[in-house]
């Protein structure tokens, strides 16, 4: 952390000068010249009276949230090939597994399917793009075509199969994340 930038920044958001912020904490411009640029460090008495006279706290100045990405782009993405179940399966959000939902891109050739998953908490919920899916959720079977969809709570062993000719895409998103 650049304890220097982060300071001046709270200092510009405040519409403080240098000087006046040398004023309220009986410092010199000199001094928050240099802890501006990182070229000197505070005490942690004097960084305590700075972050005073800006209107915060230790605790808030040293609580960095990691700025939320919202947009994943391809080469965020990661593909893992499943040859022997005729699967590919595209994480579209990486690091997805931390949070409430997973979104995948299922891609299952001719005669192809995902690994059979036990029953477990939450709801999958996936939109067929291209070919069609057969649903096993249990001894329940549901054949879904391109531009149908599915949701459910798998309260069976469940997974996704190909049966016809051509290759199929599913948008699949399970919550919590099961992939």
């Amino acid at each position: 952390m650049e304890i220097g930038k982060k300071i001046k920044r709270m200092r510009l958001r405040l519409g403080l000068t240098q000087e006046e912020l040398a004023a309220r904490t009986e410092l010199t411009k000199g001094f928050i010249s240099q802890l501006e640029r990182d070229i000197t460090s505070p005490s942690i008495a004097t960084l305590m009276d700075i972050l005073e006279a800006l209107g915060s706290d230790v605790a808030a100045f040293f609580n960095e949230k990691p700025e939320e990405k919202v947009v994943y782009r391809q080469e965020d993405m990661f593909i893992k090939e499943e040859a022997e179940q005729g699967a590919s399966i595209c994480w579209l959000v990486s690091c997805a597994q931390k949070n409430a939902i997973e979104p995948i891109l299922l891609t299952l050739a001719p005669g192809g399917q995902t690994y059979e998953d036990d029953p477990h908490e939450g709801e999958e919920f996936g939109y067929v793009l291209s070919g069609s899916v057969t649903l096993v959720d249990g001894d329940r079977k549901f054949r879904i075509r391109k531009g149908d969809c599915f949701y459910f709570h798998p309260t069976g062993v469940h997974c996704l199969q190909n049966a016809g000719k051509t290759e199929a895409r599913v948008l699949w998103v399970s919550a919590p994340p099961s992939f």
